[in-house]
């Protein structure tokens, strides 16, 4: 379960199109909010999509940056507001007690190596990895500092290799879900400041892809989304609920899996999938 903060809405409509069809992970791996909503699948590995909808619907941006509370130097805000997200998801003091194997994915802020927290304490485990560098505070754990592992595993297939996947489903939140459209920024600085930052991530993102495909089959969930919101703004979590869940439910029943490939849609189309590791923008042939 990748990050991406507020996008993390589309966690719960992929989630609706996974149960629906009997999907119950073997093991979960998540990163800053696909670890936070990863936990509460972890924890309610049957229902989580109904649970992850309340908490999804019900939040608002002050919830979880409150202005006006300043943290100290070291981030904007303070992780209270986190904290008390946490505290209300019903998930138990420690991750070994979780009903399904559970991995948060953080980084070590002095050596920049992914940190897989796969034990004890849980909710430093959740609030290290959604550790925003600057936003939110660094978590203090184990005699490292920790922030949000989306640095360096923004999509944390490769954490699940490791872990021991046999194969891997990506539960994607934002625009890496879907094709990069080829547009020329807005000559401002904000605007080519933001293309280089995303083509950075998804230059991240297709490595670790690539790479764990040719082990293993790795199934890319596409939301359907095309218009995201503003990162602090939560009003739009129903769509992106509902958006993903009829994509992904319309991709999964066309999916068939014949060996370790990278198995998504990489082009714009109504068609549902593509077959053994190669990309196509046309609907897939017999067997899907």
């Amino acid at each position: 379960m990748g990050a991406g903060g507020v996008l993390g809405a589309a966690h719960v409509g992929v989630g609706y199109a996974l149960e629906q069809r009997g999907f119950v992970p073997d093991m979960i791996i998540g990163t800053s909010v696909g670890a936070l909503n990863g936990a509460i699948a972890a924890t309610h590995p049957e229902r989580a999509a109904p649970w992850l909808d309340h908490v999804w619907t019900q939040l608002r941006r002050r919830e979880v940056y409150p202005l006006g509370y300043l943290s100290s130097r070291a981030s904007l805000f303070t992780d209270r507001g986190l904290r008390r997200l946490i505290a209300r998801a019903g998930l138990p003091s420690r991750i070994e007690q979780l009903a399904v194997p559970f991995t948060a994915v953080a980084m070590d802020l002095v050596t920049g190596t992914p940190v897989l927290l796969d034990h004890g304490d849980l909710e430093s485990a959740l609030l290290a990895s959604a550790a925003i560098p600057g936003v939110l505070p660094p978590v203090e754990r184990g005699g490292r500092t920790l922030v949000d592992g989306g640095v360096v595993a923004y999509v944390p297939v490769l954490a699940a290799q490791q872990a021991g996947a046999a194969s891997i489903v990506v539960v994607a939140t934002g625009p890496e879900s879907s094709p990069l459209q080829p547009i020329d920024p807005r000559r401002r600085a904000g605007a080519i400041a933001a293309r280089a930052g995303l083509l950075l991530l998804r230059h991240q993102i297709e490595r670790d892809l690539h790479e764990v495909s040719k082990h293993l089959p790795t199934v890319v969930l596409p939301t359907g989304i095309e218009a995201w919101p503003a990162p602090w703004d939560f009003r739009h979590s129903q769509r992106l609920i509902n958006t993903a869940s009829r994509t992904a439910g319309h991709f999964l029943d066309g999916l068939h899996i014949d060996g370790p490939g990278l198995y998504r849609v990489d082009a714009p189309s109504t068609a549902p999938a593509l077959r053994g590791g190669a990309t196509t923008s046309s609907p897939l042939e017999a067997g899907l």
